[in-house]
């Protein structure tokens, strides 16, 4: 375990503890040495973390004490930071620059030696990034999905055949080269994937389907396993 990570794990051990922890109990739970807990103590107390006691008696966390409002591993960090890198290449602007601000805030909020893994630009999710649509606002779909609207679509599939569609939209699934729009087709009374990049317009639409967001995703997730299992799986472009 890294140290950073093991330090952030002290906190945590002390904060829920009822009694007095000793450096014993900690190494062991940690599966490091004691003499590495000691020494994890004086650099937590170094840095004004309020911690009392001492060597036999255990170690305690002074009440009031709180943790900031990030505190992550350095794995939980990586983590964060490649998700955020992995947003860079799809074609949703306002989620590309959500995840800029998003790394800004975090490394402003986090302690020293994790902040630097976001500065450090050691991580990277490589690949050509998605193109933007022209015709789809990804902000308004997921701002569909989310408020359980409708959305009238102007689409031309694969063949060249155009269609109009009112769908309830319940997901977005980013490939590399584009993105899915998922939604239950009102035509066609079943779900259907909407390729981004075939689509002419895409507009709020008047109705709204209040409370049947969750439900339909459970519908559309239990479909779409069934037909993995079966060997079938749904199609990037399914809107016939």
């Amino acid at each position: 375990m890294r140290k950073a990570s093991r330090l952030f794990e002290i906190i945590q051990i002390l904060r829920l503890a009822r009694a007095p922890v000793t450096a014993a109990a900690m190494a062991a739970q940690l599966e490091v040495t004691v003499r590495s807990i000691y020494r994890d103590i004086v650099a937590l107390q170094a840095m004004r973390v309020p911690i009392e006691g001492g060597r036999g008696i255990g170690y305690i966390l002074r009440p009031g004490f709180t943790l900031p409002p990030l505190m992550l591993t350095v794995e939980e960090t990586e983590a964060i930071v490649l998700a955020l890198a992995l947003l860079e290449r799809t074609g949703d602007r306002e989620l590309r620059q959500a995840a800029k601000q998003v790394n800004r805030k975090i490394a402003a909020a986090v302690p020293a030696p994790l902040s630097a893994t976001f500065s450090a630009n050691a991580l990277h999710a490589w690949g050509r990034a998605a193109p933007v649509p022209e015709a789809v606002d990804f902000a308004m779909v997921r701002r569909a999905i989310r408020d359980e609207q409708t959305l009238s679509l102007d689409y031309r599939d694969e063949l060249g055949r155009s269609t109009e569609r009112v769908i309830r939209p319940i997901a977005l699934i980013y490939y590399s080269q584009t993105a899915n729009i998922v939604g239950w087709c009102e035509l066609r009374q079943a779900f259907r994937n909407f390729r981004a990049d075939r689509v002419e317009d895409c507009v709020p639409a008047d109705g709204f389907f209040t409370g049947q967001g969750d439900a339909l995703r459970r519908l559309w997730v239990e479909g779409w396993q069934t037909d993995a299992g079966r060997g079938t799986g749904q199609s990037p472009d399914d809107a016939t």
